[in-house]
Parts: C-alpha cells; structure tokens; sequence
C-alpha cells in the first residue's frame, strides 16, 4: 500500500468531520505491520545520518484525545531507534516551576539539539486545546491583566496561534524539521477503547474517571481541535490527520509521511573521512590486523 503524505495534510479550511478516523482500503494488521517492519528500519537509517551530519533537528509532535494510540504508536515506530539519538518528552499538567515561566518555556528547554530526534507527546499546543475547554486552567499561569476565564477572549487565543506560529518558524529557521501529527479517533472508538481499558486488569491503571468527564466535552474539544490546526498549519509547519481507528494502520502512515518527506532532505548524509584518513585506510586496517 502505498501512503502519500499530500493525502493527510491539513489546511486553513480543514473539517475534522469531513476526515475518516479510518483509513479506506486499510492493510490487515499482518500486512500492516510487516510494512512498518521496513518502513521504521528506513527511518532509523535516516536518524543516524541526521546524527552524524549534525546541523538539523527532528522534532514529532502528537496530539490527539485519551485512547487514541499515542504511546504505543511512539513505541512501535521508533523501536529501531538509537536511544542516544532520540529524546522523548510527554507533557502533564505543567509544574509550579513550570507556571512561573511562560507556557512556551518548558517545551523549548525539552527541544532536540541538533543531530537528534525529539518526540513530544502531547505538546505545546495542549495550551490552546485544554486550557480553551478550561479556560479556569489560566489562572494558574499568573498573567498580566487575565483576571478571569472571561478574559479567555477570541483575541486571547489568537495572540496564542500568533505565538505558536513564530515558535514553529523560528524552529525551522534554525534548522528543525517538525511534523505535527493529529490522531483522528471517533467518539465510538473511544468508548470501545475505554471499556478494554476497565475490562482488562493490567490496564485498569491508566483509567480516570476524568476520563469520562472529558468525553462529555467530545464536541468541544473537537471544535478547539480545528481551529488550532486551521489556525497553525502552515507550509513549514504543516499538520498531517491520521485516521487513528486502526491503530496498525496509524502507525504505518506516521512512519511513512516521515520517510516520505526526509527522503526530500537529501543533503543530509553522514560526513566523509577526511582525505589524509582516506589514504591510510588501507595502512590502519594493516596495522590492527597485525596486532
């Protein structure tokens, strides 16, 4: 199957309702998976040429509601991975430390330096997402002439788009590569997920009856949701939607849409030997042979 990442782009005008949260003429989850098996494989080779050639980061950001398969998706994609090569950050509720400072500040000191990948699960947009369902959730951040969730104004929002775009851009412009992936699930899905989670004893702990308190405010979130990717995807910056049902299916198109646009970055290669070790190739390897 082939997956093109064009298809799942998103854009000023982007209807979450108008996407499939299942992908049509989808691979069997055998077949889905012996294509990732190649696919991440591709991708790990690509992340030790980003390493060795050392002048662009690689940063993977997914967003999507509880149940929708972010942590095995990270898990089974980037397997093949060299740790020392790829940092993972998964946002919570932020720190005192963390509210003392603006609400960008904790994901630019988890950024990838250059040569790695970084993955942030749940992201810097958590903060026009969440706190725009509760916006009560501001208050916490202390700011300067918000004295209420009543401030939480259409232009208050649209000064956070307005940040979050010149964050992105000034990323890029110093040579980030960032892929911000959307995991589409439908509402029935969750509920299924949901009942697995609560039927199955070794996953009973990563239930919370918040869990359902959120799920009541389904449409809102989906809402916040497109405004937030009509608002933020852009040409260097883009958002891919993923259709999330099938969880075999989303990862293959996650670790596809990444090869597909790093294979575009052909510059990036691991250095050449200098020319004096060039010539003595030959003399080193004598040399350890004869030890």
């Amino acid at each position: 199957m082939k997956i093109k990442h064009k298809d799942f782009l998103a854009s000023a005008t982007t209807e979450l309702a108008n996407r499939p949260t299942l992908l049509k003429d989808g691979l069997d989850k055998k077949h889905a998976e012996k294509q990732l098996d190649k696919s991440r494989r591709d991708l790990a080779n690509f992340q030790t040429k980003l390493y060795a050639h050392d002048k662009h980061a690689v940063l993977v950001c997914f967003q999507g509601m509880d149940t929708s398969g972010k942590d095995s998706l990270i898990r089974e994609v980037f397997k093949d991975f060299n740790v020392r090569g790829v940092m993972q950050h998964s946002f919570k509720v932020p720190t005192e430390l963390e509210r003392s400072h603006g609400y960008l500040w904790r994901h630019y000191v988890a950024l990838p330096s250059k040569g790695h990948f970084g993955i942030f699960n749940r992201t810097h947009y958590e903060n026009v997402l969440v706190t725009r369902v509760h916006p009560e959730y501001l208050m916490s951040e202390n700011l300067p002439n918000f004295n209420g969730p009543e401030d939480a104004t259409p232009e208050f929002w649209d000064m956070r788009f307005e940040q979050i775009r010149n964050f992105e851009k000034e990323l890029v412009e110093n040579g980030t590569i960032i892929f911000k992936f959307y995991l589409h699930l439908s509402k029935n899905e969750q509920k299924n997920r949901l009942i697995r989670r609560l039927e199955t004893p070794d996953k009973n702990w990563k239930f919370s009856a918040d869990d359902l308190k959120e799920r009541k405010l389904w449409d809102n979130y989906m809402s916040c949701y497109q405004e937030a990717i009509q608002k933020t995807s852009t040409t260097d910056s883009p958002w891919y939607i993923i259709p999330a049902d099938d969880k075999p299916m989303a990862r293959l198109a996650v670790c596809e849409i990444m090869n597909e646009v790093l294979s575009t970055y052909t510059h990036v290669q691991t250095p050449a030997l200098d020319q004096e070790t060039q010539d003595n190739l030959n003399h080193y390897i004598q040399e350890l042979s004869n030890e």
